[in-house]
């Protein structure tokens, strides 16, 4: 059992909250007399439907941040053309083209929405481009593409309306990617210059796009901190394998909100 559901599953039992689990834990009933709430994926319905939509999409998020004056690594959007010309622009190829010249280190292109790190490509040739944003488009309607960036850490911020309930690291094993799906660790931050830094520019990005409960992707790239992206569904389970009672506490302060 995920340890996403295993968590709503304990504080509904000790706060007396009738619970049910459906389509295999990616749906969840939580009714207390006739208040009913919903968790669905990693989504615990803190968050506006707005606030989430702009969270889910990469392009959506550099741009409000952009916006905003709030550092993030820039992502442009280009959608499928099998969503047909009165949607995608023919221009569109040209455009990504245009990108890959004007950043001589590559580029990274991958799935506008999503998450896991699956679908993520690091290309540097007009060839490899071609066959990375076909392999995208045949399961995706849409891809962000952002130049190509040395990080030299990430380090992800879980906040709740404003307050941070867990700060890590993700170490990685090999490559240039930190996904913990591909390996990386999470190492815990106690205290120190860069925990602080990853907090208050989580803090700025959260009220930017208007977020309650979110997972914030900070990245050092050249000395500065940047967002790389937000999470509106707060998936801690390669965490939970380490510090499983960080994780309970803060899916139990977050419960506590949606049910105050």
């Amino acid at each position: 059992m995920r340890i996403f559901v295993d968590a709503i599953c304990k504080y509904c039992v000790a706060h007396g909250i009738a619970c049910e689990v459906k389509s295999q834990g990616w749906l969840i009933v939580m009714q207390r007399g006739e208040l009913r709430r919903f968790a669905f994926g990693y989504d615990i319905g803190l968050n506006s439907a707005m606030a989430h939509r702009i969270a889910n999409d990469k392009s959506a998020t550099a741009d409000v941040l952009a916006l905003c004056g709030v550092a993030a690594v820039p992502h442009t959007m280009f959608l499928s053309p099998k969503l047909g010309k009165h949607v995608a622009s023919d221009e569109s190829s040209e455009a990504m083209h245009a990108l890959l010249r004007g950043h001589p280190n590559g580029l990274v292109v991958k799935p506008n929405e999503g998450t896991s790190g699956r679908f993520i490509f690091k290309v540097g040739s007009e060839e490899e481009l071609a066959r990375v944003t076909d392999a995208i488009f045949a399961s995706h309607l849409s891809l962000a593409i952002s130049p190509f960036v040395e990080i030299a850490d990430e380090v992800r911020v879980i906040l709740l309306d404003g307050s941070p309930l867990v700060v890590y690291s993700k170490q990685r094993v090999s490559d240039w990617r930190h996904n913990l799906d591909f390996g990386a660790r999470p190492i815990l931050l106690e205290s120190g210059d860069a925990r602080a830094a990853c907090i208050e520019i989580a803090i700025k990005a959260a009220r930017a796009i208007g977020i309650r409960f979110a997972s914030i992707d900070i990245v050092r790239v050249e000395g500065s901190w940047k967002v790389l992206e937000i999470n509106s569904g707060v998936m801690m389970e390669a965490l939970g394998k380490l510090h499983p009672e960080l994780v309970y506490a803060a899916y139990n302060a977050a419960l506590d909100k949606v049910f105050e």
